[in-house]
């Protein structure tokens, strides 16, 4: 496929963001408001499609679009051209609080399967596509439904993740078992089954699910520690409700409070 090679560095701790660096008449292929800035010079470029180097067929535009729109992506991508002589940089930020995984397809077998809210960026060239589930219960019980993101291509791309993230090697059998949601992506190597939690008492008072993902080796793992449906959940559980009032986070106080600052509506 010969995506276009390009250097990159990323910046930041807990909110990171990707700097990549351009060579004349190199480009790369960008989610819609990714983007963060770019030096004088950068040409930007609105696509239909998936970005790769395959679809510049109006039926593969329109087909690489259709792929998009069931992962839940925008038919549309951003592409970046360094169009003048001499290196240029364009830097992509995290959408939340997390770290940026540089995958380099060719150490991964051309292919990685990922959630599909987790693609950054990538090299020009690389396709951004659906990876089906052929298992009913995966489909239905894996949290992330019977489609995934799938990113081919002999290039780099990026992938974003929530709080802290662990690369796991797996050897040939090896298997682990992980929240649906708290998996990033893996080798197109990884079995990836979905696994009843088992026992009435963990299913109904565990609080951990009904069912957890199954992977088996041999390949890697990228797992996070706060999936962002986690995050929303817990901001959505804590802010106040529509129509009434903060009280002091559940402070026996948050009365009085309103008393002294002059709001007295209970």
């Amino acid at each position: 496929m010969n995506a276009h090679e390009i250097d990159y560095r990323i910046v930041g701790e807990e909110m990171q963001y990707v700097e990549i660096e351009l060579d004349p008449q190199e480009g790369v292929i960008a989610e819609a408001g990714t983007f963060m800035m770019m030096e004088n010079g950068i040409r930007m470029e609105t696509i239909f499609g998936d970005g790769s180097k395959n679809d510049s067929s109006l039926m593969g535009k329109i087909f690489g679009a259709g792929k998009r729109l069931l992962t839940g992506e925008s038919m549309f991508m951003t592409v970046f051209y360094n169009d003048i002589i001499g290196k240029k940089k364009v830097s992509f930020a995290a959408p939340y609080p997390g770290k940026i995984i540089p995958i380099d397809l060719t150490k991964s077998g051309g292919r990685f399967i990922c959630q599909k809210d987790a693609f950054l960026c990538a090299a020009k060239g690389v396709s951004i596509g659906i990876e089906f589930s052929r298992r009913l219960g995966r489909g239905l019980f894996g949290g992330e439904g019977f489609i995934m993101q799938r990113l081919e291509g002999d290039g780099m791309a990026f992938v974003h993740a929530g709080g802290t993230t662990m690369k796991k090697e797996l050897g040939m059998g090896e298997k682990i078992k992980v929240d649906t949601g708290c998996i990033i992506g893996f080798d197109h190597t990884i079995k990836y089954d979905i696994e009843f939690v088992g026992g009435i008492k963990n299913t109904i008072f565990g609080g951990e699910g009904v069912f957890f993902a199954s992977l088996t080796g041999p390949g890697t793992v990228y797992i996070q520690s706060l999936p962002f449906s986690r995050l929303a959940g817990r901001v959505w559980a804590s802010a106040p409700k529509m129509g009434g009032k903060d009280r002091g986070e559940g402070s026996l106080l948050g009365g009085l409070g309103d008393l002294l600052d002059g709001d007295n509506r209970f």
